[in-house]
């Protein structure tokens, strides 16, 4: 597998932001431990494997949708949510691989409620210290460290509205819409608080669009590891690409 990877391009000492769905790949001999680590002796010592380990769920009631809880329950949700924990909170929906990295030896977490990221590597505690709230996905954020460290972005058995870097795209446009957010987060005496800011509000309903336009530019390697479609591109790339293109058609 790990020539499969270096094949799409992935060298020694990158930083890599990794998308997965593990189902895709079909069949692996030694299972999800034998992926997270082929991609890390590909990487070697001095790159860093990165993953999304978003916790959507600790999120305003309010706004939930699939499904949708009763208007009774929102404050309850609120009072009793346990607080963000980088070391306890698991991620949801991110896949097992993703959640593989967040339990790897070694591996860092950032503090965001919503959108951490885990790292594993060289650069682990760059791309992971200092995540604001109120800059989610944007310069600030695990995003914007991957960009200035010239990373790259690997999708692995999915699509590009998977694909979380084309959000530093829409953080970087001028006034882009904003709202307001809520999440519960843990204070340092364990207890929990329910706090509120406001920050860009997301859309992905354009980023198939986006990527397929990026990739009609050559911007992507596209190959098979596994069973699985894998696309691996430069992620300053992408997203400089993204921001001229939310400019210019949102």
């Amino acid at each position: 597998m790990g020539a499969q990877f270096a094949a799409l391009g992935l060298r020694g000492g990158d930083t890599v932001l990794l998308h997965s769905s593990a189902h895709s790949l079909g069949f692996v001999a030694g299972g999800i431990q034998a992926v997270v680590q082929a991609l890390l002796d590909v990487v070697g010592s001095e790159g860093t494997l990165v993953v999304p380990t978003h916790t959507p769920d600790n999120s305003d009631p309010a706004g939930w949708a699939h499904p949708p809880v009763p208007e009774s329950w929102w404050q309850v949700v609120r009072d009793h949510s346990p607080g963000f924990d980088p070391a306890r909170t698991p991620s949801r929906w991110m896949g097992i691989i993703a959640e593989t990295v967040r339990t790897w030896p070694g591996a860092l977490r950032s503090d965001h409620p919503q959108v951490s990221f885990a790292a594993v590597g060289a650069r682990a505690a760059e791309i992971t210290a200092d995540h604001r709230l109120d800059d989610a996905l944007g310069e600030r954020s695990p995003l914007g460290a991957v960009y200035r460290l010239d990373g790259k972005v690997l999708l692995l058995g999915c699509g590009y509205d998977s694909n979380t870097s084309l959000h530093l795209a829409e953080w970087r446009q001028q006034s882009p819409p904003r709202h307001a957010i809520g999440a519960s987060i843990r204070r340092l005496d364990g207890s929990s608080e329910w706090v509120t800011w406001t920050d860009v509000a997301e859309d992905e309903s354009d980023f198939e669009e986006i990527g397929a336009a990026f990739e009609a530019t050559g911007g992507a390697s596209v190959g098979k590891v596994g069973n699985a479609e894998a696309r691996f591109m430069s992620q300053p790339a992408l997203v400089d690409f993204a921001t001229t293109w939310m400019a210019a058609h949102r």
